[in-house]
């Protein structure tokens, strides 16, 4: 089973550069707003994790830049699951003008489990197994 959502932003004024497009690191935001939509929709957000007393940090991300996206452009942040083995959480990422459909950016991020103390899980928690068989993914 796929697991997919997708969020629609507007570009705001605050977002763009002097040369008028979304400023680079505008898009990392964008994959956190896909993330938090993911998580809402899927029930895997952040205070979802946290309850479990597990933390979810981002330790890689990935952004290839496309197509600009500029001040009052509606787009969609497409945010994917990607199931893995491993004890982490792997999205993908494509964002696109709504418009057109023209891809503006596409990327990845990667999440692993951590206690509060910062001591890194290396088997996936309990309740994300279950959160997997909830939705198909085991």
């Amino acid at each position: 089973m796929e697991l997919t959502d997708h969020k629609e932003i507007i570009v705001r004024f605050s977002e763009v550069d002097s040369m008028r497009i979304v400023w680079h690191g505008n898009y990392l935001k964008y994959f956190e707003d896909g993330r938090e939509s993911f998580g809402l929709k899927y029930n895997l957000g952040y205070l979802d994790v946290y309850k479990h007393h597990v933390m979810i940090p981002i330790v890689k991300v990935n952004c290839d830049f496309k197509r600009p996206l500029v001040y009052g452009d509606s787009a969609i942040i497409e945010t994917r699951y990607i199931p893995t083995d491993a004890a982490k959480i792997v999205f993908e990422y494509t964002i696109y003008r709504k418009q057109d459909r023209e891809i503006a950016a596409t990327g990845s991020s990667v999440q692993v489990f951590l206690t509060p103390d910062g001591v890194l899980l290396l088997t996936s928690p309990e309740f994300y197994t279950g959160w997997k068989k909830k939705w198909g993914i085991l």
